[in-house]
């Protein structure tokens, strides 16, 4: 299955790197299956219009006394899931948990600014590199993007969607800036889904999460699948990892994720210890093909992909430290702990 996987990751990808247009991944009658079923299950999910928590600002302020370190600027783009829609707390969000974690381990304040917004596609993603880039005195460190959910129920054709994406990270690293990307979440978690929108949303999320690691490599940034880390631990605890309106994650959901992403984000910066950084065949890590290390990370969440040489990259999986289920997110403590275990 992950060969055939990277063989339409490939494809897709190829598409997008000359400007074609969509790959037929499902026939017709397929597409319409999925289509009208997601209809539904938007009308059965439901959700709620309030804007996601504001959390830009300074975190670390405890590390302001350092002399010599400018706070660290942490940008996060995206759709609602970068947002952090379905919490109420600003420090629920992707974005404060990410900044918390980062200057815990840096030792040094992180300014949060994050422009995602609810409901983006990737076309949306040249404007919010645009308004991150708009002051040339202050670029970005690094950059978090979580995007493609909305490209797959909107029905966007996959090679536009990772052109776009690609676009985007080739963008603001050419503006200096390090680029993570937690890539399509799996959509066939939801739990007002059923079959067979569950089978064919996997496929289809799937497919362009392996899709989009090979353009982000490409374009000089790192991705961390979000795909089946928000799938069997959400199926199993739907009611924890959900939030109210069973669409979004709750803070304990973004928490997980979020505990994914951090030591990518800090290996980016050459936070995170240099042991960590050499493949473990203990925890099936190593250097593969670009395509099929994409296709394996699209189906276990939680794996970083980085490009080595030429069509090479590095498959890990790095270790993350489980929040308590019933404690809410307490950034500083809990990365503070996975640092020190790691």
């Amino acid at each position: 299955m992950s060969m055939s996987r990277a063989r339409v990751a490939r494809r897709i990808a190829s598409a997008a790197a000359y400007g074609g247009g969509g790959v037929g991944l499902l026939g017709g009658a397929a597409l319409g299956v999925l289509l009208t079923e997601v209809a539904l299950a938007r009308r059965v999910v439901g959700g709620h219009n309030d804007a996601p928590p504001r959390a830009d600002g300074r975190y670390g302020s405890s590390f302001v006394h350092r002399l010599g370190h400018e706070p660290l600027l942490l940008g996060v783009l995206g759709d609602s899931t970068a947002a952090g829609q379905g919490v109420h707390r600003p420090r629920q969000t992707p974005g404060a948990l990410l900044a918390s974690g980062l200057a815990a381990v840096a030792e040094r304040p992180v300014e949060l600014r994050n422009v995602a917004l609810s409901g983006a596609q990737s076309h949306d993603l040249e404007r919010q590199v645009t308004m991150l880039l708009s002051d040339p005195a202050r670029t970005p460190d690094v950059c978090v993007i979580m995007i493609g959910a909305n490209d797959v129920t909107h029905r966007m054709p996959f090679a536009r969607s990772v052109r776009l994406l690609s676009d985007a990270v080739r963008r603001l690293r050419e503006a200096g800036c390090e680029v993570i990307v937690g890539t399509c979440p799996d959509l066939g978690t939801l739990e007002p889904v059923y079959q067979p929108l569950r089978w064919l949303a996997r496929k289809l999320s799937r497919q362009l999460a392996a899709a989009q690691t090979i353009g982000v490599l490409e374009a000089g940034g790192r991705t961390v699948s979000l795909g089946a880390l928000l799938g069997p631990e959400f199926e199993q605890n739907p009611r924890e990892l959900f939030g109210p309106d069973n669409y979004h994650p709750s803070a304990e959901g973004y928490a997980t994720a979020a505990m994914a992403v951090l030591p990518t984000l800090c290996a980016a910066l050459g936070y995170w210890p240099e042991d960590e950084e050499r493949p473990d065949a203990t925890r099936r890590e190593g250097i593969l093909p670009v395509a099929r290390a994409a296709a394996e990370a699209a189906a276990e969440g939680g794996t970083e992909v980085t490009a080595t040489r030429g069509r090479w990259a590095l498959l890990k999986h790095r270790r993350r430290q489980r929040l308590p289920a019933h404690t809410e997110a307490t950034p500083h403590h809990v990365w503070s702990r996975a640092r020190r275990e790691a």
